[in-house]
């Protein structure tokens, strides 16, 4: 307490400079105008940028949150899309309980490979959340993979990027057919191969998901076409596929569940045995 006592008595005339410039400033904001809604003018500049910066702090950290709610709206909506062969979205339709033929869960990927020939995913949902295997799996960019096996809370997930996954894909323009598969040699493109000399075909058209598929619904975006080849043995068309997904960078996705699946498989292998 001396100590303190004894630093004002030091500090004396310093301390009475500030307190009299202080009540200087005090006089001079109140008795003229506009020096007083300078200050006021400061002051809120000032304060206002100081709540803008912890606003947008706030923002930030409520981030992940913000991204959960939109992946679980976005799930929904898709669903509905993929439910509606026009894919136009109305009122009558949202309020629509009944979804017949897909659903959709979000989930997020927790694990993911994309540098060896056979690449995996896990995703932070399984059995709890509806989600089996031979389920497809989108994110809003195109096809992801296909679910492989499931536990209680988590699933395992065959990219998009594994030599052994193979898709039903069309070129969108002209709905000639293809196996997309992928030869394991560069994370940004697939192949479809086995697709008709007829087709044609041209650097840049839309290669989708196929209406064979019984996995994914008809035209989910896959990629672009980079470079087309002919398979001298087959006498088909290989085309080279820039796929639209950064495999690397996966964040939500959404996987599908096409509900008649199994009845329209059972179907048809009791058509072929007969």
């Amino acid at each position: 307490m001396q100590q303190i006592v004894y630093l004002f008595i030091k500090n004396s005339h310093r301390l009475l400079f500030l307190l009299l410039l202080g009540i200087s400033f005090a006089l001079i904001i109140k008795s003229h105008s506009y020096h007083r809604s300078e200050y006021i003018n400061s002051a809120n500049s000032i304060t206002g940028g100081i709540y803008n910066e912890i606003n947008a702090a706030k923002e930030y950290l409520s981030l992940k949150e913000k991204n959960a709610i939109l992946a679980e709206e976005n799930a929904r909506l898709k669903e509905i899309l993929f439910n509606k062969k026009d894919t136009l979205l109305d009122l009558k339709t949202i309020a629509h309980e009944g979804v017949d033929f897909y659903s959709v869960t979000k989930a997020k990927v927790i694990k993911n490979s994309y540098n060896v020939r056979e690449n995996y995913l896990t995703l932070n949902a399984g059995k709890k959340d509806s989600i089996k295997n031979n389920m497809g799996v989108i994110n809003e960019r195109g096809v992801v993979g296909l679910i492989e096996k499931t536990s209680n809370k988590y699933a395992t997930v065959i990219s998009i990027l594994n030599t052994k996954l193979k898709i039903n894909a069309k070129i969108k323009n002209s709905d000639h057919f293809g196996t997309l598969t992928w030869d394991g040699k560069n994370t940004g493109y697939v192949q479809l191969v086995d697709v008709p000399r007829l087709a044609s075909i041209k650097k840049g058209d839309s290669i989708v998901t196929g209406a064979e598929s019984d996995i994914f619904p008809e035209n989910i975006p896959i990629g672009k076409i980079d470079k087309v080849f002919i398979d001298t043995k087959t006498n088909y068309y290989t085309i080279n596929v820039r796929i639209f997904n950064d495999m690397t960078a996966l964040g939500y996705v959404y996987v599908i569940e096409n509900k008649n699946r199994l009845e329209k498989e059972k179907l048809e292998k009791e058509t072929i045995s007969k």
